[in-house]
């Protein structure tokens, strides 16, 4: 079922989307050759409950941490650990929050330091690809028509899709129906938007081949291949005058 919420429920994860963006923006911040991603993740649990907030992934499906801090092959779900980010490393930060009982959910891929320019350009591909599938977002188009958009661009930059991993509707859970494919034989495939739906829109766009697996502590993704990943996601409301975006 695909729940559907208010214009009042919305303006509330507006506001919780506004926090979870600062806070994403705080961590990037920290993010530097030497830091731990558990010092990320202790950043990002302190600037939550700051804000009166409260994590929305420890605990959910047992994940242990507050952050998703995932390095170069590490796709999603990658726990904070002791390993330190280096020079040209790739990091995404994927972190979502509890605020007045509805969550938001946010992921950006940063270099650290300097790095190789194939690796910007994937950046900055995945990045625009959330940019285009978001203008698809409208009343009365179709869930194919996001992941068409976003494997069509993905694909002619020289890029693949990650195809076994998806967005989703999110609200009073932060995993909710509808699953959002990254990508679509054709477009007017798949359930039509309509007003009230919010969701999680996330490329994961990947330099070599699409196929992924389990890390060894069972939460997190890599590439079998291990070749390097990105990462990008918003949440966003559909409304009468399209795509509204919650967490910028």
């Amino acid at each position: 079922m695909i729940n559907l919420y208010t214009k009042e429920e919305i303006k509330i994860m507006r506001q919780g989307g506004r926090i979870l963006a600062k806070i994403i923006k705080e961590i990037a911040k920290h993010a530097k050759p030497g830091i731990t991603t558990k010092e990320l993740d202790k950043v990002a649990q302190d600037l939550i409950f700051s804000y009166g907030a409260k994590p929305a992934f420890k605990g959910f499906n047992n994940y242990p941490a507050v952050l998703c801090a995932s390095i170069n092959e590490e796709i999603v779900h990658a726990v904070p650990s002791n390993r330190k980010l280096k020079q040209g490393d790739l990091l995404t930060l994927d972190l979502g929050i509890k605020y007045k009982n509805y969550c938001t959910d946010m992921a950006i891929t940063l270099s650290i330091g300097k790095t190789d320019q194939k690796f910007k350009k994937l950046i900055a591909v995945t990045k625009k690809s959330l940019e285009i599938a978001i203008k698809q977002c409208k009343s009365g188009k179709h869930l194919g028509d996001i992941g068409w958009v976003i494997q069509n661009y993905v694909e002619k930059k020289g890029f693949n899709v990650i195809r076994d991993l998806v967005g989703h509707g999110i609200g009073k859970n932060v995993h909710e129906d509808p699953q959002i494919l990254n990508y679509s034989p054709s477009t007017g495939l798949g359930i039509k938007l309509e007003p009230g739906m919010v969701l999680a829109i996330e490329p994961m766009i990947i330099i070599g081949d699409w196929e992924i697996e389990k890390t060894e502590d069972g939460f997190g993704f890599r590439s079998k291949d291990r070749s390097i990943s990105a990462h990008f996601e918003h949440t966003i409301a559909i409304t009468k005058k399209g795509a509204k975006i919650l967490t910028k």
